[in-house]
């Protein structure tokens, strides 16, 4: 793992001293396929490319549908390469840290933001495995507690727009990272026995290209 100058990158809200389990970025690829849907866009764009080159090549002639087909397939192409670039940009720009007392998640490629979300604001963590080794660990927050999802994204729950949940994107070892999460939120649930603690659901993914974003 490329070593982060965390002091840099972390908001002076944490307190000096607390421990801190984890940290990492999403995986620009699997960021890619999923919160930028790069595998439906490009899945779309083929269709049109079939389909450009079978109703033009009917009504116009063979070459006139192929040169259709090749416009948008260019037009895909130049697509997909946009997404990659802002995923790739996402990724560099988004941190995540686990410590042992809260989830703090940097975000944002032009205004950088930070998010603290302090475990007594967790109600509930859920795990979700891809089939490529990444996975989504999200956190359900309390009543109390709303963030806005356009502020969160990419790093929200996808679709949940009405109760936008902060999520851990497409990172590498989802599963430890989950875990991990876990024993310190059951270890802070002990700290305040008035608090339950919140559970950690697994999921395992379907394949990959019908995860959505």
């Amino acid at each position: 793992m490329k070593a982060i100058n965390l002091e840099k990158l972390l908001p002076a809200d944490i307190p000096p001293g607390e421990r801190i389990l984890w940290f990492g970025r999403p995986e620009p690829i699997s960021l890619w396929r999923r919160a930028y849907r790069a595998d439906w866009v490009g899945a779309w764009f083929a269709a049109m490319t079939l389909w450009n080159l079978v109703s033009v090549s009917q009504s116009d002639g063979l070459f006139a549908g192929f040169v259709s087909a090749v416009r948008t397939l260019g037009v895909g192409a130049a697509a997909l390469a946009l997404l990659s670039l802002l995923a790739l940009l996402s990724a560099r720009t988004t941190l995540y840290v686990v410590t042992e007392r809260r989830v703090v998640v940097k975000t944002g490629v032009a205004l950088p933001m930070f998010i603290n979300v302090p475990f007594k604001q967790v109600a509930s963590a859920n795990l979700r495995v891809f089939t490529d080794g990444a996975g989504d660990v999200t956190l359900g927050l309390t009543d109390k507690q709303r963030i806005p999802y356009l502020a969160l994204w990419p790093s929200a729950r996808p679709l949940r727009l009405s109760s936008p949940e902060p999520a851990l994107r497409s990172i590498a070892n989802a599963r430890d990272v989950a875990e991990a999460l876990g024993r310190a939120l059951a270890q802070a649930s002990a700290r305040a026995p008035s608090a339950s603690p919140a559970p950690v659901a697994h999921a395992d993914a379907a394949p990959a290209a019908a995860a959505a974003a």
